[in-house]
């Protein structure tokens, strides 16, 4: 590859041509190692899967290599939990920035040793929801999760990620604290990647702080995003509704990465290579999708089948849907100086029998 901007420029020509494949399970993938605690870096380190990328990178990069091989378009880097609130839980904080650019910078490796003028490869920085929620859980501000995101941008940028995605967003204040802190880290130092957004729809139908798929995409359709999709929760079944909401409104690219279905009673993840596949082809073949992956329990084989499943396919043209419209917890849409929301409610309350 070539600069940054090239690559960004590149990225955004394919999305335009074909749907591309981001890969599949990181944290999954490590459990199955059944790694000891040494290889965590030390007992105070058990399950701190994003030290991994600095006490065992051979096998980070194993698992990159593997969803490239199988024709992965992006990698995502093994930095899903490394912000400094969450790593401050092991005591490693003030490394956060070091672990995250080596996470970006393995990933990158890989990408590049994987690159081919016909076959393009990209590295998606990932970016979770830490295990704080400004408006679900509390415990955390704006500010202090603003400078989070911005420490982990940062280290990202640093390794060489061409996307920054935030992901498996169930709080859309987190999310606008992590945009801010991109923006903060891409001031500093002066290298511009693509941002994404990709939010969590729980069975219940909503984020975990209660907004729809519309509220959620109104309350960023604002900002400057490469893609807007979903991704974790439930498998894909779960996520029709959601993702045909957004495929007709979104301005941007929309993604969609799901589980291997729901987990059972013991954590097992059973939604086939095959069962995957199918259902996200037939998303492909009603024009709802950008780009395609798999979260939670998807293994190289998922991602395999992926690739084949959407070849060929036409992808998502972006909506130039014009509306007025706000959102909180709910969507509002503004037609001839009133709210249709507002109307609609009306009309239910007259339809209703008088008592």
């Amino acid at each position: 590859m070539t600069t940054d901007a090239q690559r960004i420029k590149l990225l955004k020509e394919l999305l335009a041509e074909r749907i591309l494949v981001l890969d599949g399970a990181f944290g999954t993938f490590v459990l199955g190692e059944n790694l000891s605690a040494a290889d965590y870096g030390g007992s105070r380190y058990d399950g701190c899967n994003e030290n991994v990328v600095r006490t065992r990178p051979d096998l980070i990069r194993r698992m990159h290599a593997g969803f490239l091989e199988v024709g992965a378009d992006i990698v995502e880097t093994a930095s899903f939990q490394a912000s400094p609130i969450v790593l401050a839980e092991y005591s490693l904080e003030p490394d956060a920035r070091e672990i995250n650019r080596l996470a970006a910078a393995l990933a990158r490796e890989e990408a590049d040793r994987f690159n081919t003028p016909a076959k393009p490869r990209f590295v998606a920085g990932s970016m979770g929801p830490t295990t704080k929620s400004i408006s679900v859980t509390g415990g955390v501000t704006f500010d202090q999760m603003r400078e989070g995101y911005r420490i982990q941008a940062e280290g990202l940028i640093e390794g060489g990620a061409d996307i920054l995605i935030l992901e498996t967003v169930n709080d859309t204040l987190n999310c606008k604290a992590g945009l801010v802190g991109i923006e903060e880290a891409i001031e500093k130092l002066g290298i511009v990647p693509a941002v994404a957004v990709s939010g969590t729809i729980e069975t219940m139908g909503t984020l975990l702080s209660g907004q729809d798929i519309e509220a959620f995409y109104t309350s960023l359709a604002h900002r400057e995003l490469l893609w807007m999709g979903l991704n974790c929760a439930t498998g894909p079944d779960f996520m029709t509704d959601h993702l045909r909401t957004l495929a007709g409104i979104s301005r941007f690219y929309v993604s969609c990465v799901p589980n291997a279905g729901l987990p059972d009673e013991e954590g097992h993840y059973n939604e086939t290579p095959e069962m995957l596949a199918g259902k996200i082809a037939r998303f492909a073949e009603n024009g709802w999708v950008n780009l395609v992956g798999g979260c939670c329990g998807t293994t190289p084989e998922h991602i395999r089948l992926l690739v084949q499943a959407v070849e060929g396919k036409r992808p998502r043209e972006r909506s130039h849907l014009r509306r007025s419209v706000v959102s909180g917890i709910e969507t509002m849409v503004y037609r001839h100086g009133h709210a249709a929301g507002d109307r609609r409610r009306a009309d239910q309350r007259a339809r209703q029998p008088q008592v």
